[in-house]
């Protein structure tokens, strides 16, 4: 749409150096519009105008009220009204009024302001007032004999009127809604209390208005669906009566006026009816409006924890160095400032990478990084945490050696603890004190043993009879007198204590 040039005219106060003296005074003059009042003096505009700072003197009052006029956002005419002599008359004095393009300018700005201001809303109210208008509507075509004059058009009209106003606000803020709740900039910029806070009343808020809204919109679609075969008439009826109300003209100019209303009205009544009904197969309005207030929960976690992880991976290297310095200036010698530089560089073997490391290279993990030779790391690895060296593959080393000796060692160590078991595991009742010395292997088994007998005691001289958590041995162990003794040797030093009878018997043999 083209704007007329002398139109930008309008708009010129918001641009100018004096752009909030010229809202001051034009403030005035919406409010003096709102309060049914036609025309202002100067000096009213001076006394009403709410001024950033001190009052201005009542020339630049004038200077302003005339730039405005000149503009045309306000007309002007003598005022003749305060003349009490010939002087008085000479004098230039005027009336002041917001002109018609000035009352336009001042309602879109309106708009503007109440539209940035608007906070996304899920109307329950809304609802109630939509199911409440649709009964009503239907109550009254219901009591139509089908007559001409069956149906009273100045009540369906105006419940008509009602209806539109409240599914308009109804639908506004459930786009606005739709558009954008998780409201990621102020999630990003609050607190991490304020965002928990507004997490709970979001929660609640949703949860209460998809619980009204599954209760409602079933009853709100029956009362579509049995208006629907009715509505026709009505909605004739009312853009008839419109189009009456519309500036006079001939015939056609009337029946095509009666076209527009009907064709608006029935566009009005599709799109309620697409809200609360399905349409082939899209689902109604309201349902995808449920399913977006379901999905805001999640999106409004994943922007906390989008938070959460923001926050968490700030970090200030200059201050962890003087952290880290006033820790090393409170170590009390070398050796405990070594054994922290270890631990705060990771100064630790690596030999487990591998990488480009040559075969006769068969250091143990153990080696000390100082005493080890240097590693050599492609810069990619520490660049990107991922390692792709041009040219061919590097040749797969030969495990063979290594892994024949693990399996040489898990084969002692079995053969180690079978020995073991086939020691304590006899069958017959046995002292502990009669046991003598044990080997490290044979001693961790009776340890283990042991301590799936005791767990199972209820106290000091109950007997314990239990099968082991593998199944494979029964335990019996019976405490013998208080004063008893038993004494068992063992590499890692003496195990003493009170004397018990112990059984260990192979499950197989049981069977």
């Amino acid at each position: 749409m083209q704007i007329p040039s002398d139109s930008a005219e309008l708009f010129r106060h918001l641009s100018a150096d004096k752009a909030a003296f010229y809202r001051c005074i034009l403030d005035v003059f919406a409010a003096a519009k709102r309060q049914y009042r036609l025309q202002l003096r100067p000096d009213e505009v001076l006394a009403e105008a709410r001024w950033p700072t001190a009052a201005p003197r009542i020339e630049e009052v004038n200077a302003a009220l005339a730039q405005l006029s000149e503009w045309g956002n306000l007309e002007s005419q003598p005022d003749t009204a305060r003349v009490s002599s010939l002087a008085d008359f000479y004098r230039a004095r005027f009336l002041y009024r917001l002109s018609h393009g000035g009352e336009a300018v001042e309602t879109a700005l309106a708009v503007f302001l109440q539209t940035l201001r608007r906070r996304a809303e899920l109307q329950t109210v809304a609802l109630e007032d939509i199911a409440s208008r649709l009964q009503s509507l239907a109550l009254l075509l219901g009591h139509d004999d089908g007559g001409s004059d069956g149906v009273d058009v100045a009540k369906a009209h105006e419940i008509l009127r009602d209806l539109v106003r409240v599914f308009e606000s109804l639908a506004e803020n459930a786009q606005a809604f739709m558009a954008g709740v998780a409201r990621s900039i102020e999630l990003q910029r609050a607190e991490t209390s304020a965002v928990l806070g507004y997490k709970r009343r979001l929660i609640d808020y949703l949860e209460r208005f998809m619980g009204d809204l599954v209760r409602r919109s079933d009853a709100i679609a029956r009362t579509i669906q049995a208006l629907s075969p009715l509505i026709e008439r009505p909605l004739q009826q009312v853009a008839q009566r419109e189009a009456r109300d519309a500036a006079p003209g001939d015939d056609r100019e009337l029946h095509d006026e009666q076209l527009r209303r009907y064709g608006a009205w029935r566009e009005r009544w599709q799109g309620l009816c697409r809200w609360f009904l399905p349409t082939g197969n899209e689902p109604p309005q309201a349902e995808l409006l449920r399913a977006r207030a379901r999905a805001a929960i999640p999106q409004l976690l994943a922007a906390i924890a989008t938070l959460n992880e923001r926050r968490s991976g700030r970090s200030d290297r200059s201050a962890d160095f003087r952290i880290l310095a006033d820790w090393f200036a409170a170590c009390g010698d070398d050796g405990e400032a070594h054994r922290l530089a270890r631990a705060a560089f990771a100064l630790n073997p690596a030999r487990h990478f591998s990488l480009g490391a040559s075969d006769d290279e068969n250091l143990p993990a153990s080696t000390s990084w100082a005493d080890a030779p240097p590693l050599l790391i492609n810069p990619r690895l520490r660049e990107y945490g991922e390692a792709a060296p041009r040219g061919p593959l590097a040749r797969v080393r030969d495990r063979s050696t290594e892994r024949a000796l693990m399996a040489s060692q898990l084969a002692e160590e079995s053969r180690q603890v079978e020995e073991a078991r086939q020691r304590l595991a006899t069958g017959r009742a046995m002292r502990l004190s009669e046991l003598g010395a044990l080997d490290a292997h044979a001693f961790a088994l009776f340890l283990a043993l042991l301590g799936e007998a005791l767990s199972e005691q209820g106290g000091p001289g109950a007997r314990v009879e239990r099968l082991t958590a593998d199944g494979l041995l029964r335990i019996s162990l019976e405490p013998l007198g208080a004063d008893s003794h038993a004494r068992i040797d063992t590499p890692m030093g003496v195990f003493a204590g009170r004397d018990h009878r112990l059984t260990i018997t192979p499950a197989a043999d049981l069977a």
